[in-house]
């Protein structure tokens, strides 16, 4: 049976993001610094803590993750001794602050090409548990839709997503093929779900999950072909 819709996760996908959240949460601290020194003074951990209180009293706010860093920030600020509506507006500016540096981000070299190759081809789509947005990264035109964990409520590798996708592709799961990096999340996550998984492992790193990924590739060139083959069983 012929492909019909293939998923991307995002991030250490179609781009690294080690070095895009490292340049983000720098950006982050040197806007704080400046307008609100006390606590761009205050170590890393400190935000690391007010974090993890906020997901164990509301374990949701794990999968939103910019309600989550807006919370934090706000506590964070407001337990500095800022009233409320200054700790707002001031957690809002960190924010946007890190968001706008979280999507300067650059795509692997064979990212773009891809895309445009298999844009013709299939039904493409984003399922990710992050809060990058493809519209302000250049790529919504390579997508029908993109889903993320901050909207749905819950993410990867809980399968709700990955049938959300099949229901908004009308695509049945068989017909389906998800692309990810991470082998619980995306590889796990997509097979739970009924669709079969191609891990992006440009490492070559041995797989230590049960089961197994339906393929693997260590270049997202690969992946046209790998789909060709599979639309000739």
């Amino acid at each position: 049976m012929s492909i019909q819709l293939v998923t991307f996760d995002l991030d250490d996908t179609l781009w690294d993001n080690r070095p895009v959240i490292v340049a983000a949460e720098r950006s982050m601290r040197d806007w704080l610094n400046l307008h609100a020194p006390r606590l761009g003074a205050l170590p890393v951990d400190h935000l690391w803590g007010i974090r993890s209180r906020l997901v164990e009293a509301e374990p949701g706010l794990r999968y939103r993750l910019s309600e989550l860093r807006r919370r934090t920030l706000f506590h964070a600020l407001a337990e500095l001794g800022h009233g409320e509506g200054e700790a707002r507006a001031l957690a809002e500016g960190a924010f946007q602050t890190m968001l706008d540096a979280r999507h300067q981000i650059t795509f692997f070299p064979d990212t773009l090409a891809t895309l445009e190759q298999l844009a013709g081809r299939y039904a493409l789509a984003v399922i990710t548990n992050g809060n990058a947005d493809v519209r302000r990264l250049g790529l919504a035109d390579y997508f029908r839709f993109a889903l993320c964990a901050e909207e749905l409520g819950v993410g990867k590798p809980d399968p709700h997503p990955f049938q959300e996708a099949l229901r908004r592709a009308d695509a049945q799961a068989e017909r389906a093929v998800h692309v990810g990096d991470h082998p619980g999340d995306d590889i796990l996550g997509a097979q739970a779900a009924g669709m079969r998984a191609v891990w992006y492992n440009p490492l070559g790193n041995a797989w230590e999950q049960p089961g197994a990924p339906d393929a693997q590739i260590r270049s997202l060139t690969e992946l046209p072909a790998l789909l060709d083959a599979w639309n000739r069983d």
